[in-house]
C-alpha cells in the first residue's frame, strides 16, 4: 500500500485488517482520549498498551489535543508535575458543543424557511446560513474522508456522508444535507460515550493498583512509587488500604478484602508466612507484607493485561463484519452511481437532480456504521460483564465459542470439591497401639508434600520428634517406605501392599472414600479414610448446566468409586476416575469424534494436554498459578463452579445481542434502500436508517453490561 504522509505508517491485526484510519479506530481514540480526561494522574494507565503502540509523536495519525498531551506526558518523567485533571461534565459537553451549534442554526433556518419567513432569509444569505450550520459537524468529516484518501483509504465512511451532504447542498437541498451530518456526529458521540463506558469497565480492575505504597526502612516509614519498589523490602498496611504488590505476611494474622480479585467482598484471614496479593484490601490492624515479586510481575498485573488484551482476539462475527464492511463500501458507491446514471437510458422525463437525490439518499442509507460499532460494543460489553463477575475470556471469540458448548467436562479435586482433604475413619487393628502407629505415619508422612500428608497431621498433631526415621523412600505412584525401630513401615495406597507383598483382609473397591493403607514389620496393621469435602455451590452449578441442555463429565485420577460417589450425589452424567493424563485425552477425543464441542474446566496446569484438546480451556482458582493464567482460554478468579454457567450465559448473551443488532441493521437498511432506490424515502428516512439504527444497536448492545447473571 502506497502511504503518502511519510511519518505515518498503517498498522494490522493477525487477520491483516487494518487497525489504525478507520471509524471504528476514530470511536476508540476518542474514548480513549475521554478516559484521560475523567481518570487525571491515573489515565496513563487507562489507555491500553496497543493504543499506545500504534500511537506516538510525528506518527502520521490526527490526535485530538487531550490524546496529543497524553503522548507528550509519555516522554516525560511520572513526577514531572505534567497534569491530566480535567472535568468529566466539561469535556462531555464539549463533545456534544459542535452538534449543538449546529442544531441551533438548522432549527433557526427551518424556521425562517416555513413559520417565521424573513425577506433577507434568501439567496446566498440563506446558502450561508446552511454552511454555517454544516461546518461544525460537515468539515471534520470531510476532513477525516481527505486524510483517508491521501493514504489510499478511498471507501470510508467518511467518503459516504461526505458525498451525500455535499451532494444535497449541490442539489439545494439544505436542510437534509445539514441533518443528516448533524445526526451522523450525534450518533458518533454517542457511540463514543458507549465504548468509553465500555472499556472503563473492562478497566475498572486498573483502580485495584495504588500507585504508592508505604515501606518500612530502618524502622521509619517511607512514601514511594510501586513500581519503585525492590523485592524484600517490607509494604506496612494501615487498615484500609490496597496492597501493591504480592507478598509474603509477616505479621501473625490480617484479614483482607478480595473483590478486587475474586469478585467476593468475604473477608479472608490470613496468617504469618501465607501469600497476599496485590489488590487485596487489609481490613483490621496495620499489617506487614515483605515482597515476593516485582510489580511487573503480579498476578493482578497478569489479570490486567489478559483483560486489555482480550478485545484484541476478535470473534469470527466481528471478522466476518469488517471483511463485509470493506467489500460493501465500494459496491454501494458503484450501486449509487449506476442509481443516478443508469436511468438516463431508460427513463423519458429523466430528471439528473431527482435521480441524484435518490443515489444520495440510497449513500446514507447504507454506511455501515450500526455494524461497525455495535457489534464490537456488544463484545466488549460482554467481557466488561463477565469481568465484573470475576470471569476473563482471553477474547471474544471465545464468547462466541463458550456459547455453543454442548459438554463441560471437569476435573473433581479442586474444582468440584474443595481440595481440602481430612481423615474421616480410622481402623488399626487391635493388636496395634493406634496412637503408635499413627504418630509412626505422621512422622513418616511429614516428609511428603501430598494434600494427604496434611490431612494426616491435622487429624494426629505435632510430628513427634523423637520418632526416628531412616531409610526414608518415596516409591512413585505407591506411597512412603521406611524404617523405624528397625522395622519396615509402609505407608500408601493397597497397591504398595501388593508391591511388598503384604496380605490384607479387606476389600478396597467397597469402600467409597480414598483409602490410606499402613503395614508394619511386614504385617498389615489397618487404613485411614479420606475425603474431600463438596463445594457448597457445585450441585447448582451442576443444575444450571443440564438447564441450558449442556451435558456434563468428571474426569479424575482419584479412585473410581470416589469419583463416582461425587458425581452421583450432583447428578453429572458421566465419571470416570483412575485416569492418567493420556486416559482423560482419549475421554475428550471420543466426544469431539461425535462432532460435539466440550469445555475443560480444571487447574489448567496438570490437564494441559486436555485444555488444549478442548474447544475452551476453562481455569478454576485462576489467582493460584501464573500458568493457569498463561494457558487457559477462561479463567474464573474464584473457586465457584457456579461461574461456569454463568460464563456459558454471559456467551450466550452476547451472541444473542450481537445477531440481533446484525438482523435489525440488515433488515431495516434493506426496506429503506429498496424505498430510496424507487423515489419513496427522503433525506430522513435515510438518517433513521443509518444514525437511527446505529443508535439503537448500541443501546442494545449496552443492555448485557446492565445484565445480572
Amino acid at each position: 500500500m502506497i502511504n503518502k504522509t511519510p511519518n505515518h505508517k498503517h498498522t494490522y491485526d493477525a487477520q491483516g485488517k487494518q487497525l489504525c484510519c478507520t471509524q471504528e479506530e476514530k470511536i476508540n481514540l476518542k474514548a480513549d482520549e475521554k478516559l484521560i480526561q475523567e481518570h487525571g494522574n491515573g489515565a496513563c494507565c487507562v489507555v491500553d498498551e496497543k493504543t499506545r503502540q500504534s500511537h506516538f509523536k510525528g506518527d502520521g495519525h490526527n490526535h485530538g489535543i487531550r490524546f496529543k498531551k497524553e503522548l507528550d506526558h509519555n516522554e516525560h518523567s511520572d513526577d514531572d508535575g505534567h497534569d491530566h485533571s480535567g472535568s468529566e461534565n466539561s469535556s462531555t459537553f464539549k463533545m456534544f458543543l459542535p452538534a449543538i451549534i449546529s442544531l441551533v442554526l438548522l432549527l433557526s433556518a427551518i424556521a425562517f424557511d416555513n413559520w417565521f419567513t424573513q425577506t433577507w432569509f434568501t439567496g446566498w444569505v440563506r446558502i450561508v446560513w446552511y454552511v454555517m450550520a454544516y461546518a461544525p459537524v460537515g468539515f471534520p468529516v470531510i476532513k477525516e474522508a481527505i486524510v483517508a484518501i491521501g493514504k489510499r483509504e478511498i471507501f470510508s465512511e467518511f467518503l459516504l456522508m461526505s458525498i451525500a451532504t455535499v451532494g444535497a447542498f449541490a442539489i439545494a437541498q439544505y436542510p437534509e444535507g445539514v441533518a443528516v451530518m448533524l445526526f451522523y456526529a450525534v450518533g458518533e458521540v454517542f457511540q463514543t460515550l458507549a465504548v468509553k463506558r465500555a472499556k472503563a469497565n473492562i478497566k475498572s480492575l486498573l483502580d485495584q493498583r495504588p500507585d504508592e505504597v508505604t515501606i518500612l526502612e530502618n524502622n521509619q516509614s517511607k512514601t514511594v512509587k510501586a513500581e519503585s519498589v525492590n523485592i524484600g523490602d517490607i509494604i506496612q498496611l494501615k487498615s484500609g488500604e490496597k496492597l501493591g504488590l504480592d507478598g509474603e505476611l509477616i505479621s501473625e494474622t490480617a484479614s483482607f478484602n478480595t473483590a478486587a480479585l475474586t469478585g467476593e467482598s468475604k473477608p479472608d484471614t490470613k496468617v504469618k508466612g501465607e501469600t497476599v496479593l496485590a489488590g487485596m484490601i487489609n481490613l483490621n490492624t496495620v499489617a506487614q507484607v515483605k515482597v515476593t515479586t516485582a510489580y511487573t510481575d503480579s498476578k493482578l498485573s497478569k489479570i490486567l493485561e489478559l483483560v486489555q488484551n482480550a478485545t484484541a482476539q476478535k470473534a469470527p462475527t466481528e471478522l466476518f463484519i469488517r471483511k463485509f464492511a470493506k467489500i460493501y463500501t465500494p459496491i454501494v458507491v458503484l450501486l449509487a452511481v449506476l442509481i443516478c446514471v443508469l436511468p438516463m437510458l431508460f427513463v423519458e422525463n429523466y430528471v439528473f437532480s431527482q435521480w441524484l437525490y435518490r443515489a444520495l439518499v440510497f449513500l446514507v442509507i447504507s454506511c455501515p456504521c450500526a455494524l461497525v460499532i455495535s457489534i464490537p460494543l456488544g463484545y466488549f460489553g460482554g467481557i466488561g460483564a463477565a469481568s465484573k463477575n470475576g470471569i476473563l475470556f482471553k477474547g471474544s471469540n471465545f464468547l462466541d465459542i463458550i456459547a455453543n458448548i454442548q459438554n463441560v467436562v471437569m476435573d473433581k479435586t479442586g474444582t468440584m470439591t474443595e481440595g481440602v482433604f481430612k481423615v474421616q475413619e480410622v481402623n488399626i487393628k487391635p493388636e496395634y497401639n493406634k496412637d503408635e502407629i499413627l504418630a509412626m505415619v505422621n512422622a513418616l508422612e511429614s516428609q511428603s508434600t501430598h494434600p494427604v500428608a496434611t490431612a494426616i497431621q491435622q487429624y494426629v498433631g505435632n510430628i513427634n520428634t523423637e520418632i526416628k526415621l531412616n531409610a526414608v523412600e518415596e516409591i512413585a505412584g505407591h506411597g512412603l517406605k521406611a524404617e523405624v525401630y528397625g522395622k519396615e513401615l509402609l505407608v500408601g495406597n493397597f497397591k504398595l501392599m501388593d508391591k511388598f507383598s503384604i496380605k490384607y483382609d479387606i476389600e478396597p473397591s467397597t469402600i467409597v472414600y480414598t483409602l490410606i493403607a499402613i503395614a508394619y514389620d511386614k504385617k498389615f496393621a489397618g487404613y485411614l479414610t479420606i475425603a474431600d469435602s463438596i463445594k457448597e455451590d457445585a450441585q447448582g452449578a451442576v443444575n444450571k448446566l443440564h438447564d441450558m441442555n449442556v451435558k456434563t463429565t468428571m474426569l479424575s485420577g482419584d479412585k473410581s468409586t470416589v469419583v463416582k460417589f461425587v458425581a452421583e450425589k450432583l447428578g453429572i452424567d458421566n465419571a470416570f476416575g483412575d485416569l492418567l493424563p493420556e486416559d482423560k485425552v482419549n475421554k475428550v477425543k471420543a466426544i469431539k469424534d461425535r462432532n460435539e464441542t466440550v469445555a475443560f474446566v480444571g487447574d489448567g496446569v496438570n490437564d494441559a494436554p486436555v485444555v488444549a484438546l478442548s474447544d475452551v480451556g476453562i481455569a478454576m482458582g485462576g489467582l493460584g498459578s501464573d500458568a493457569t493464567i498463561e494457558t487457559a482460554d477462561v479463567v474464573i478468579q474464584d473457586d465457584k463452579p457456579s461461574r461456569m454457567a454463568m460464563a456459558i450465559n454471559i456467551g450466550k448473551q452476547t451472541k444473542k445481542i450481537v445477531w440481533q443488532n446484525i438482523i435489525l441493521a440488515f433488515a431495516v437498511k434493506a426496506i429503506v434502500l429498496i424505498l430510496g432506490a424507487g423515489g419513496l424515502a427522503t433525506m430522513w428516512e435515510a438518517v433513521f436508517a443509518d444514525v437511527g439504527v446505529a443508535l439503537l444497536a448500541i443501546l442494545n448492545a449496552v443492555r448485557i453490561q446492565r445484565m445480572s447473571f
